[in-house]
């Protein structure tokens, strides 16, 4: 054997070295295996002398393991390898664990040797894979912070942007009915005779609806408010809906044009599980913009259906229309129709109904052409009927 007459200084040296060390020759066969390596292999000597250093490998790299032997020995010399690459070895049991891998040649006579020096890295690769995970953990909560921050300014800037649409309409919208009211306060002032009560009613009476046009505005934008800040809250109970939709419509007689009427129907359950309050808003919206956008003496039709757990609720008019385009776009906030421009309003009704809806697990859709009427059809899912 190669080192035969090395010793025993080095015998000592070879075997109590803390690196794995084994020689093979020039047919890739294990002829000197030290202590450190047999231990890190659970083998004993005699198990691999004379067995060809594949045997240390896991299966799957074996016979590509033998073409780099062989061309290693075309031409050896001193070096890493796999250099960039895990390499992994095998123990007797079948363990596989990832080593680093030296390789030393040597000569004696014709015969060529090489000197394997093995470090199992096990550990190292352990905190490798900590320190990663570690890593892609702060690199996730930075990502998360980064986006929830990102998600708070895009929120507050929407809020800005509201409060600043909310400003320029509110100047807007808020000029005709306060001029109306001034004008007609100063009139009725002017009316002093008996003879003058209709048109002190006339003017009471527009003074009380421009009141009504300033509170629905100051409304809206409160209720598109609480609605972007996440403060609207959903209060389910047992709803008549027969019996809520009639009162509602009752209380909306008093807006109605000359001629108009509005027709009511109900079919199935009695008893619906939703908000009250937000089914009422939801009604009231689309009644009066039913209202606004029809001509004298058309009809308003309501409609609810809950049959087969399913809760729908309709109200068609025969009005000016939407187009095809606009109804893109019809649930936008601050989003008026391009046929409606010369007739008050915030663009903010649709917005809200469509986020009432969806707050009680409901959808909109819009059926609509100009001139030909439209209609609001909001279906309730049944995860949200009781």
């Amino acid at each position: 054997m190669p080192f035969s007459n090395a010793g025993y200084e080095f015998k000592a040296l070879f075997n109590n070295v803390a690196i794995g060390i084994i020689v093979t020759n020039d047919h890739g066969e294990i002829i000197m295996i030290n202590d450190f390596a047999l231990s890190q292999f659970h083998y004993e000597e005699e198990e691999l002398l004379g067995k060809k250093i594949e045997v240390l490998i896991p299966q799957r790299y074996r016979e590509r393991h033998v073409h780099h032997r062989e061309r290693y020995g075309a031409n050896a010399h001193s070096r890493p390898m796999g250099v960039g690459m895990d390499l992994f070895a095998v123990k007797k049991e079948g363990t596989e664990f990832p080593v680093e891998v030296s390789l030393s040649p040597y000569t004696r006579g014709p015969r060529q040797f090489a000197v394997v020096f093995i470090s199992d890295i096990s550990v190292r690769k352990e905190s490798e894979m900590a320190l990663l995970q570690l890593n892609a953990e702060l690199e996730e909560k930075v990502k998360e912070r980064t986006q929830s921050l990102t998600d708070a300014l895009s929120k507050e800037k929407e809020l800005n942007e509201l409060k600043s649409r909310f400003v320029s309409m509110a100047s807007h919208e808020f000029r005709t009915p306060l001029s109306t009211i001034l004008s007609s306060a100063y009139l009725v002032s002017k009316y002093e005779t008996a003879e003058d009560q209709p048109k002190r009613e006339k003017h009471i009476q527009r003074i009380v609806s421009s009141v009504n046009m300033l509170n629905d505005i100051l409304n809206d934008f409160l209720s598109v408010g609480k609605i972007e800040e996440g403060r609207m809250q959903v209060r389910f109970s047992d709803v008549k809906i027969e019996e809520t939709i009639r009162a509602q419509i009752n209380e909306m007689q008093t807006i109605l044009k000359r001629g108009q009427k509005i027709y009511y129907t109900h079919s199935g359950k009695e008893q619906v599980w939703m908000d009250m309050t937000l089914l009422k808003h939801i009604l009231m919206n689309l009644v009066s913009n039913a209202i606004k956008f029809s001509p004298e003496n058309s009809q308003i039709i309501i409609t609810t259906e809950y049959i087969d757990d399913n809760m729908s609720l309709s109200v068609k008019d025969a009005g000016v229309g939407i187009s095809k385009a606009d109804q893109e776009h019809l649930f936008e906030r601050f989003f008026r129709g391009s046929n409606v421009t010369n007739v008050q309003g915030t663009g903010l009704g649709l917005h809200i109904v469509a986020k009432y809806a969806e707050l009680m697990n409901g959808e909109i859709t819009c059926k609509s052409d100009i001139n030909m009427g439209t209609e609001f059809i909001i279906n309730f899912k049944p995860s949200n009927i009781e």
